[in-house]
């Protein structure tokens, strides 16, 4: 595989365009020590490469071995620019390494005064002690204590010390994910350790397991026969689910073609899918601004994916089928596309589906309009935190949307801008909804207000 990490220490924007253009490069891979393109970007002060990573959505909170962040490095370096271009997006400003220090603690202690000004006035707090008792104002040399001082001040800091805390051990960083994740497509069945069975469903089961020692989900697809041509269609069809290019989607790390057994895997998530975060008493609170960073996370992949030139084949967009991470995130899980030799004409769950997707064949519809469909019934799902027609069957459900006209209500209590999207979404003619492009703008406004 190219190398990524030596493209961006040469500050090569070219070729790191090239090689993010391709679905199954992982900009979020780490190398030996953690390091992530964003951390060797930053620590070599390339902010035009920086810039087009945090574009292409590269995590900016991801921590190296050494438990440093991309804005760790860039302080470190004296790099103000890549500093400024970290601090618009939001990164926590005051997140320790292993030895307690804030990016603060290294523009001190290397005197990058104006870097460390731009680091006070985003929250960065100066009287954090690191392991060895210092705050980043008592590596200050000349009169840049003083000046910090005053700034702290000027920002309503407290300035009371905060003693250092050991918290490593509550695992709450997100590390840069293993880099020869994203490069085996096919992989042994005698590899995998599947030790739970987490769910069964007529698509098959899922195990949750272990694969060169990360946590994994696999899949085991439920098929009538394994014949010849359905193995060589599996093979044929899972690469175009290793979609590690984009930050809210959950590629296949590869798949397993062992017959009579196929079997699909992917990253293990805690949380699980966002309809058991949402419907079976995960723990996790979904208020109404967590669910619209979810929403605008669904379409920000949504938006990806309608943008391939191959279209995902038979991804069906439902709260079952978008999962959430350690940090809160959701993704578009590809493990839960299903193959073009599975379960034909059969539809399981039909009350995310568009009344036309019902009634008519998959090459009669807009599918794009089909998923902005969906995808109210899931904004719908998440503002009032019920099932969708819980109290019909699947069968009935279909057959009432299809040709009853059943429809979801938007009852009172919900957000007069929630619901005027849903209804804009949920438009009768396929040809009137918006597309995502439309709606990722409108939903990044409601997610800042």
């Amino acid at each position: 595989m190219d190398d990524i990490f030596q493209y961006v220490r040469e500050g090569n924007p070219f070729h790191v365009r090239v090689w993010l253009d391709d679905t199954e490069h992982d900009m979020n891979e780490g190398d030996d020590h953690g390091f992530s393109p964003l951390h060797w970007a930053a620590k070599c002060g390339h902010a035009g490469i920086v810039e087009m990573l945090i574009q292409r959505g590269a995590r900016v909170g991801a921590t190296n071995m050494g438990d440093d962040t991309p804005l760790h490095l860039a302080a470190a370096h004296g790099h103000r620019p890549v500093v400024q271009l970290l601090l618009r997006t939001k990164v926590d400003v005051n997140l320790t390494n292993e030895h307690g220090n804030t990016p603060l603690h290294y523009a001190c202690f290397w005197s990058y005064q104006g870097i460390a000004d731009d680091l006070i006035q985003a929250g960065g707090i100066v009287t954090i002690s690191n392991r060895f008792g210092k705050t980043p104002l008592d590596y200050c040399k000349g009169s840049m204590a003083t000046r910090l001082h005053e700034l702290a001040v000027q920002m309503g800091q407290e300035l009371r010390r905060i003693e250092y805390k050991d918290q490593s051990w509550l695992g709450m960083k997100t590390r840069s994910r293993d880099a020869t994740l994203s490069r085996h497509k096919g992989i042994a069945i005698n590899d995998l350790n599947l030790h739970v069975k987490v769910a069964t469903s007529p698509t098959g089961e899922t195990w949750r397991g272990k694969w060169q020692g990360n946590d994994i989900c696999a899949k085991i697809l439920a098929l009538r026969e394994c014949t010849p041509r359905v193995s060589r269609d599996f093979n044929d069809e899972f690469p175009r689910l290793r979609i590690f290019s984009h930050p809210n989607i959950q590629p296949v790390l590869g798949c397993s073609n062992s017959p009579p057994s196929l079997v699909v895997v992917s990253q293990f998530q805690e949380h699980g899918s966002l309809y058991d975060v949402l419907h079976r008493g995960s723990g996790v609170v979904v208020d109404t601004a967590q669910a619209l960073r979810f929403a605008l996370d669904v379409a920000r992949g949504m938006c990806f994916l309608h943008r391939l030139e191959k279209n995902v084949p038979n991804y069906h967009l439902s709260s079952r089928h978008v999962v959430i991470d350690q940090d809160m995130t959701a993704l578009l899980n590809m493990a839960d596309a299903e193959f073009s030799f599975q379960n034909k004409g059969k539809i399981y769950h039909p009350q995310w589906y568009a009344p036309e997707a019902l009634l008519k064949s998959p090459s009669q519809i807009n599918r794009h309009a089909a998923d902005m469909w969906s995808f109210a019934v899931l904004l719908w799902e998440m503002a009032t935190r019920d099932v969708p027609f819980a109290e019909y069957s699947a069968m009935e459900i279909g057959m009432k949307i299809a040709t009853e006209g059943l429809r979801l209500v938007t009852p009172p209590g919900i957000s007069a801008h929630i619901s005027r999207l849903i209804s804009i979404c949920m438009n009768e003619d396929p040809k009137k909804r918006p597309n995502f492009d439309q709606i990722v703008p409108i939903l990044e406004k409601m997610v800042d207000k």
